[in-house]
């Protein structure tokens, strides 16, 4: 198993695709990224794939922080 898996997806501010590196061991945490476009900061929220705790299936969520 990776601890971290390198993920795409679009910034909540300008929309446009960004690159993440998270971290499988933290599951069930959110923490505060900024946008490598806008500098925008992102609340990036982590939890374990269809509610079954293995890390190898990591789900994300993107949300403007200002929101």
């Amino acid at each position: 198993m990776e601890a971290l898996q390198e993920r795409s997806a679009m910034c909540p501010y300008c929309g446009e695709k960004i690159s993440l590196l998270l971290d499988c061991t933290q599951a069930g945490d959110s923490y505060v990224e900024d946008c490598s476009v806008c500098c925008q900061p992102i609340l990036v929220s982590l939890y374990s794939g269809e509610g079954t705790g293995d890390v190898n299936n990591l789900e994300f969520q993107l949300s403007a922080e200002n929101a």
